[in-house]
């Protein structure tokens, strides 16, 4: 099978879909052979078996330092050598990078923060929190934006009072981490947008340190085996993550049971089918679709030997719509036990946050069903515009009425 340089990108698909190469060598080749366009040959792993195995074993590495990083798409500033880039240090506190032991102590500094119980007791203020602003929504002038005026703003507020971050300066941190997201920027601008929300998070965890509060960037700030940097890596990691992956989950999701009336109907008429209707809505979607590892010794995986050095690409997407593990799984189906979907990943790196996460879609999604029995798309669905050039996926904007 010939296939060109790179990671295949274009969602023809559909808007929810993996590209039609990738679905394709899931098929007939799980664990493939991927040309980078800077020469290099890695692999891209595709089948659920594969993938899940490659997330829980130790051998490929998160770290970025250890070889020369290979970018499977076009870059503005892409080598035309097959060295790649220049192995990036790692940065204090960004423990998603990392490896045990370094990754081990940083992340169980949080897990006091993001325990089940906890995240329990959060449940009914992130209701309120959702509620506060479907009722805003509700007043806007119709069309409305869903992501500007719902899907962004909920998790937002919600990160941002856990970490104590003001909300009042969400404009800042919303445009720099969309600037590092976008996947042809520039290095340059991905370092101004990073230096940006670093210096700015320094300055509060400064102030943390000196005058605590009650919220995580302040019990971590009470910690003196974390320093500045490290606060500022994990505040930046939390505030992220806090934010983009739920949002883009929210709008998407909102746009896939548009596309999907029977399926919307099914939730209207029994609102207890939410909970497993948000885990197959992460299945479906995943819009976290593609981790990097590196391989730091020669391995087998899916009966390939995969060489020291090489770059892994593992395709969520893919895996979760392997037909081998969820049947039919490229239809959305909220009535499907869809819980062991890998979209919060797997292994040591699994998402910490993922409570919270499915906390907030529930009181996002029941919500807006509620809300909006007659909620519909103000445009064609071929021109509601995809985050198609965004490593993390889902819309720029979603014109709705009701």
């Amino acid at each position: 099978m010939t296939r060109p340089p790179g990671l295949p990108l274009d969602r023809d698909a559909g808007p929810f879909a993996p590209p039609s190469a990738i679905t394709r060598l899931r098929e007939t080749r799980p664990v493939s052979p991927l040309k980078f366009p800077d020469g290099h040959d890695g692999w891209l792993v595709t089948g659920y078996d594969a993938v899940r195995q490659a997330l829980a074993d130790p051998r490929f590495s998160s770290r970025q330092d250890l070889g020369p990083q290979h970018v499977p798409y076009e870059m503005p500033s892409m080598p035309a050598g097959p060295d790649g880039f220049e192995p990036s240090p790692q940065v204090p506190g960004l423990f998603i990078s990392m490896d045990p032991p370094d990754h081990t102590r940083l992340r169980r500094k949080l897990t006091g923060a993001f325990t089940v119980n906890r995240m329990k007791r959060l449940e009914e203020h992130i209701a309120e929190i959702a509620e506060q602003q479907l009722e805003h929504l509700a007043e806007c002038p119709q069309p409305v934006d869903l992501v500007t005026e719902f899907a962004l703003p909920v998790p937002s507020l919600v990160i941002c009072e856990m970490l104590g971050v003001p909300y009042a300066d969400r404009e800042m941190f919303q445009k720099n981490s969309s600037q590092i997201m976008v996947r042809d920027q520039s290095v340059e601008d991905k370092i101004a947008a990073w230096t940006a929300i670093s210096s700015y998070l320094g300055e509060l965890a400064v102030s943390k340190r000196a005058e605590p509060g009650s919220d995580i960037l302040s019990d971590l700030a009470r910690d003196d085996d974390l320093s500045i940097e490290e606060l500022v890596g994990i505040g930046f990691l939390l505030l992220l993550a806090g934010h983009e992956t739920t949002a883009n989950m929210l709008a998407l999701g909102t746009f896939a049971l548009l596309e999907n009336p029977e399926q919307m109907s099914a939730l209207r008429a029994d609102p207890d089918l939410i909970p497993g209707a948000v885990e197959e809505l992460l299945r479906y979607l995943a819009v976290v679709d593609v981790l990097f590892r590196y391989a730091s010794e020669d391995l087998e995986l899916g009966g390939e030997k995969i060489s020291k050095g090489s770059t892994v690409l593992v395709s969520m997407l893919a895996a979760n719509r392997d037909p081998s593990h969820f049947p039919d799984g490229e239809s959305l189906d909220v009535e499907r036990k869809a819980r062991t979907h890998l979209s919060f990943g797997h292994g040591v790196h699994q998402c910490l946050g993922q409570q919270l996460a499915r906390i907030e879609m529930r009181a996002g999604f029941a919500g807006l069903l509620r809300r909006f029995p007659k909620l519909a798309l103000a445009v064609p669905p071929s021109e509601v515009p995809l985050r198609t050039g965004m490593n993390i996926y889902g819309v720029h904007e979603l014109p709705v009425t009701w």
